[in-house]
């Protein structure tokens, strides 16, 4: 039940993320400056669509390269893949986001999103993580009877 409610939650998010992106990318100016400093990079709009709709593209595609591989034999795992894979969406989100507020010209104290980025990206760490300890205690606690 739980990995039917993520698969949902990870095509809404999936569809957040492109609707975002899109709404974003009308916005950006010709040349976009990817920071606040001023030596910032700056990169083309065409470019940054380009290679934002690949990374995103690669991260959700593999969600069914996995299913495909893994099918329904392991329902923990596909559960926290999902999960991962949400998390990653809404990490582009914010990132987009960001990249946004920086070239909209308008007043914004930029140290307020920071927590939100570097949260997301603890998050995907912390979520990493799980999988690992969660399939070594498996392993060595054995599976409980109910």
């Amino acid at each position: 039940m739980i990995l039917k409610i993520l698969k949902a939650v990870w095509f809404l998010s999936l569809m957040g993320f492109m609707i975002l992106f899109l709404y974003i990318y009308a916005s950006l100016p010709e040349n976009v400056i990817l920071g606040d400093t001023l030596e910032a990079a700056t990169i083309s709009r065409d470019s940054l669509f380009y290679i934002a709709l690949i990374l995103a593209s690669l991260g959700n595609v593999l969600v069914f390269v996995i299913t495909r591989l893994y099918g329904n034999t392991d329902d923990s795992f596909s559960t926290w893949f999902f999960g991962q894979i949400i998390l990653l969406n809404f990490f582009f989100s914010t990132v987009l986001g960001f990249i946004n507020l920086l070239n909209s010209g308008e007043k914004f104290q930029f140290d307020r999103l920071g927590p939100v980025i570097y949260g997301s990206v603890i998050l995907i760490v912390l979520w990493a993580l799980a999988w690992p300890l969660y399939s070594f205690s498996r392993r060595f606690m054995g599976k409980q009877q109910v």
